[in-house]
């Protein structure tokens, strides 16, 4: 493994979890009505941090082969989305907003994954668990919105 390449992609990881630390659940959220089913707290800084692990490992392993254009086109595009929805949700309050950022979010998770798998099974079993999580996102906000219509603020 080219130890270079996954530093760079783990920056890449690194400087979207940052929102994260810019834009934290803050009393709007915890005010907010959530299903019984929503994890704990501290599970969402654990499951990111393995999360973007595996996510950076996969992309340095398919980085380095041929025709990859496709693979690393989804992989940036993943990579923006993440990052642009923690401001989106918890920094603006957009809980419609942060939905349809998750939902291009999961499309292109689904499509680093599928693209990654062509290239190289590994690097796609690594984005597997990555896919799961962001279902369970989208299912939250989703739910999130529902609960709490009078907290719903945005046209998107």
């Amino acid at each position: 493994m080219d130890w270079t390449v996954f530093l760079l992609f783990l920056g890449a990881c690194c400087a979207a979890a940052a929102t994260g630390s810019m834009f934290p659940p803050g009393q709007w959220y915890r005010a907010l009505s959530k299903p019984s089913w929503t994890p704990p707290d501290w599970l969402f800084p654990v499951a990111w941090t393995t999360l973007y692990l595996a996510s950076a490992y996969a992309a340095s392993r398919v980085a380095v082969l041929d025709g990859n254009a496709h693979a690393m086109g989804f992989w940036a595009m993943q990579i923006a989305l993440n990052a642009l929805w923690t401001p989106v949700f918890f920094g603006l309050e957009r809980i419609r907003a942060g939905m349809v950022v998750l939902a291009c979010l999961w499309l292109s998770v689904l499509g680093s994954m599928l693209s990654f798998f062509a290239m190289d099974a590994i690097a796609g079993w690594l984005m597997a668990p990555y896919l799961l999580w962001v279902t369970v996102a989208g299912a939250l906000n989703l739910a999130v919105w529902r609960m709490n219509p009078d907290a719903v603020s945005d046209s998107a």
